[in-house]
């Protein structure tokens, strides 16, 4: 702080000293050039008289001043924004009283970071004849004055204020935090635990996680607040992986099923399964009570997996004819050896629900021999090659065999065009609705395999009607327990269902 003052105080008292010095030399000096004689010796006195008068006017003067400077007391205002509060008498007990306080603010909110606000807070020397400057009240009434602040970062979530939290590194842990909570856990042999695929003792998995992150915009700003509104690290993670939770109850209505009100409700499959446990085989009836309750994360956090799946296939069956065997008899030339196929999926999940299911890779590792097997050919009509083509043509899967959120899923769903044909040659066993799969078809092939196409918006054939492979028996729908137009294939082998995927 810039402050004007005399650069030679008491120089105006000097300089009057020296005018009376003068004064008197010069009286004194008049004194002896007097000339004799009485006249003389009268103006002699008189010009003695005054430069004795003048002699006690210095030293009465030189005097004066001394005592006054003697006297004269330095200090310093203090001024807060610039308005003086009171006089101390040097800034270091004002300093000392500041860092004192500092502490006691840091002590009163010891997981934030506090500020104490000093920056407005300045200095003005001065001084003063006997001044007495009043250092303990105007440092009393200074720290009545004085504010304090926490400082943090708040964290935004696509223009949304979340909270604040004590700094940078805090709101980066959490961050990462809520990222590992949405991120597949990764076992010992660095695979990843994909959300569902069949466990056969024939199929194995590698699994690989190849992205996580957040797609929404997040932004973390500097802020200046009350230390009340800083959250700590729990609170901030579950307002970021919990958000606004709201309890939703549903009560299953006449033709609801667990797809339909997933649909319905627009929430994934999974979490009706995962609030209702006691749900068994997709069986709810009218007036069950469901729990739909959601949780909605205030971020999105997306991960990418790619799953590599090694099948086992079972051999090719390669059927010989002999017209002195009767249909249904059989014998087998050639066991034959099975081939392993590997099928690679990309799942895509938002905060652990799966929202995108690819199968993006098909490579055969090791083509198996046939099997051959000689069979009569007398009459029977409707038996199949055990060769099984794809039921529908510009096919897709979109969801394949096996556990889907805890529950069986026996067969595959494939999308594309709407006609449904028939994967071999058999007899219809089955034509009509059938619980959960709607509108169904069911062919005996005659040789131990029997399939099943469910959710058709209509069917083709009848009961009891010999078909061929590759006929019409109906066309693609979203009947039943459904989600979207589809078809719900299965093949069956005496009874136990198989993986579509080892036939096709």
């Amino acid at each position: 702080m810039t402050v004007n003052k005399d650069s030679k105080p008491g120089n105006a008292g000097w300089q009057t000293v020296l005018r009376l010095y003068r004064y008197v030399r010069k009286a004194a000096v008049s004194a002896v050039k007097a000339p004799e004689g009485a006249s003389g010796n009268r103006y002699r006195r008189v010009a003695l008289t005054a430069a004795l008068v003048g002699v006690v006017g210095v030293l009465a003067v030189a005097g004066g001043k001394q005592y006054v400077e003697a006297n004269t007391v330095a200090y310093y205002n203090v001024l807060m924004n610039d308005q003086v509060v009171g006089s101390v008498d040097k800034p270091e007990s004002v300093e000392a009283m500041l860092l004192s306080k500092a502490e006691e603010v840091k002590k009163a909110h010891p997981d934030v970071n506090m500020v104490l606000d000093t920056d407005k807070v300045s200095y003005e020397p001065a001084s003063g004849y006997k001044a007495e400057p009043e250092t303990e009240a105007t440092i009393t009434k200074l720290e009545g004055m004085l504010t304090s602040y926490a400082t943090g970062v708040e964290v935004k979530v696509n223009g949304e204020v979340i909270g604040v939290v004590k700094d940078r590194e805090t709101a980066d842990r959490i961050m990462e935090k809520v990222k590992d909570k949405f991120t597949p856990q990764t076992s010992k042999d660095g695979e990843v635990t994909a959300l569902a695929y069949s466990d056969d003792s024939d199929t194995s998995s590698e699994r690989k996680l190849k992205k996580v992150e957040i797609i929404d915009e997040v932004d973390q700003t500097a802020v200046n607040t009350d230390p009340e509104n800083i959250l700590d690290e729990t609170t901030m993670y579950q307002k970021l992986v919990v958000g606004n939770l709201t309890s939703t109850q549903y009560t299953v209505q006449e033709g609801d099923c667990v797809g339909c009100i997933a649909q319905k409700m627009d929430i994934p499959k999974q979490v009706i399964y995962d609030n209702n446990p006691w749900i068994e085989d997709d069986l709810i009836k009218v007036g069950d009570v469901l729990d739909l309750t959601v949780k909605k994360p205030a971020v999105t956090v997306r991960t990418v997996e790619s799953v590599a799946e090694t099948i086992a296939t079972d051999p090719q069956v390669v059927y010989r004819t002999s017209a002195n065997m009767k249909v249904g008899e059989t014998k087998v030339l050639q066991q034959g050896s099975g081939g392993k196929k590997r099928l690679t999926y990309r799942l895509t999940k938002d905060n652990g629900y799966l929202v995108s299911e690819e199968l993006i890779g098909y490579e055969i590792l090791k083509k198996g021999t046939p099997k051959i097997v000689v069979k009569g050919t007398k009459v029977v009509q409707g038996e199949g090659s055990g060769v099984f083509a794809w039921p529908i043509s510009s096919h897709t899967l979109s969801s394949s065999f096996g556990k889907r959120w805890g529950k069986m899923h026996e067969g595959i769903d494939l999308v594309g065009s709407s006609t449904i044909m028939a994967a071999d040659d058999g007899v219809v066993e089955f034509a009509g609705e059938k619980s959960g799969y709607g509108n169904c078809v069911i062919i005996n092939h005659k040789n131990g395999y029997k399939t099943l196409y469910g959710h058709m918006k209509s069917i083709s054939v009848k009961e009891g009607e010999i078909v061929e492979k590759g006929d019409k028996i109906g066309v693609m729908g979203n009947t039943g327990h459904s989600t979207g137009t589809h078809l719900h294939f299965e093949i069956q082998k005496n009874g136990v269902v198989q993986n579509p995927l080892k036939y096709l």
